[in-house]
């Protein structure tokens, strides 16, 4: 016999998180759609300085629109793939300090490495 009254909806609220999936989701979207058209960019640029000496990138390198792509690239590249270890973490880990702790070290350790990436394409680009 059935003794809870409430509507299916009424039971079903509460149970996970339905405030950010949808905006995660789209985002993750967003971000391989961009990393798609970043990396189709960076072959062709790469191959382009496939048998170029190193003044011949540097110099590749330090045209405005480049460096922007390139900065571009690295920190999309490192914003999607924090966002799809995330789902992955919070599927996938059932210990919540570990799941917390996992959540919070690959985002320290993407935006430390997004950082370095950016500073690299900015000393190289501005010829220090």
């Amino acid at each position: 016999m059935k003794t809870d009254l409430r509507h299916p909806l009424a039971r079903a609220r509460g149970l996970g998180s339905a405030k950010d999936g949808a905006g995660h989701w789209m985002l993750q979207r967003v971000t391989a759609v961009a990393l798609v058209f970043l990396t189709v960019w960076l072959l062709c640029t790469v191959l382009g300085l496939l048998h170029a000496d190193y003044a011949i990138a540097r110099a590749t390198l330090m045209k405005p629109w480049n460096a922007v792509l390139l900065i571009a690239f690295v920190l999309t590249m490192f914003r999607h793939a924090v966002l799809g270890l995330q789902v992955v973490i919070e599927d996938y880990v059932h210990t919540r300090w570990v799941e917390v702790t996992s959540l919070v070290v690959i985002k320290f350790i993407a935006v430390l490495a997004a950082l370095t990436g950016v500073l690299a394409v900015v000393r190289v680009a501005l010829g220090s």
